[in-house]
């Protein structure tokens, strides 16, 4: 679905995206994940045609970004991270204005579309509210609306749960599902080390411009060790990793302090590699 070669970025002085390579493929959830500023944005504002590369190649659907750039439009959907509704319009009406600016002219074609956009992201019932009123699950749900209207092959969602409650965080899980299960490939940028190991198929983790490993969330923890003790020692919060809870439990017997046992996760994974935290 998308193919990047050496794909590289700079803003003056500073690189922030440092020749990466990567593959994803049609009809999976992939992830790119790591902490603000490891370069996951713009790579995505890359992608979208929102952004110009300073060197490499990048297809989409086999069309080149700079040479097929009308006919990408065409093929991807975009949420960017940050709100970008008219809040003067009912949910609806922000709808219709971007059935528009993709020239979706057919009326009763249009207002049967945007009927099934507001039925699959559970909106009917609010479409004629103004969108000031929803919530922030709601005005994300609408964004992801606006984004499908004109039926895409791709779909990328910038932080697409930032700064929601984790409850409506897993309501947003379950529409990305719905989306991929429909045959939609997605890519995610997230910092969200749940958000990843729950949804992605694959994740590449990002870290100062640069890809620094990539595979299915499981692959990437195995790598690591399945099972973390945790315990203080003098210079701190020491992490031993091992393959599973029998020789984490021989251990934690020969520790003279209080030790947590716990399956690895995303950000193990992110910290032994690079050091720092995801959240950093």
């Amino acid at each position: 679905m998308i193919k990047i070669e050496n794909l590289t970025k700079r803003f003056g002085e500073r690189i922030a995206v440092a020749g990466i390579d990567l593959e994803i493929k049609r009809g999976e959830i992939f992830g790119l994940l790591g902490p603000n500023g490891a370069g996951k944005t713009t790579t995505v504002r890359i992608l979208t045609l929102l952004s110009k590369k300073k060197s490499g190649s990048v297809k989409i659907c086999g069309y080149d970004i700079e040479k097929d750039s009308e006919r990408i439009k065409e093929l991807i959907g975009v949420v960017p991270q940050h709100m970008s509704l008219d809040q003067d319009l009912t949910g609806r009406e922000n709808l219709v204005l971007q059935a528009r600016l993709h020239h979706l002219k057919n009326k009763a074609a249009m207002e049967q579309r945007i009927n099934e956009i507001l039925e699959f992201v559970e909106l009917t019932d609010r479409a004629d509210d103004k969108s000031r009123r929803y919530s922030g699950g709601m005005k994300r749900r609408l964004m992801i609306g606006m984004a499908l209207l004109h039926k895409p092959k791709m779909l990328f969602l910038d932080e697409p749960t930032v700064g929601l409650d984790p409850q409506v965080r897993r309501k947003m899980w379950d529409l990305i599902r719905k989306m991929n299960e429909a045959g939609m490939t997605v890519l995610l940028t997230t910092h969200y080390i749940e958000e990843a190991d729950q949804l992605c198929r694959r994740v590449a983790i990002m870290n100062r411009g640069r890809i620094i490993a990539v595979d299915t969330p499981q692959k990437l923890k195995e790598k690591v060790g399945r099972v973390v003790v945790e315990h203080m020692e003098a210079d701190g919060m020491i992490n031993n990793f091992f393959d599973n809870r029998e020789q984490a439990a021989s251990y934690v017997a020969g520790l003279n302090s209080n030790a947590t046992v716990r399956e690895a996760n995303l950000e193990d994974v992110f910290i032994e590699l690079t050091g720092r935290r995801v959240n950093d």
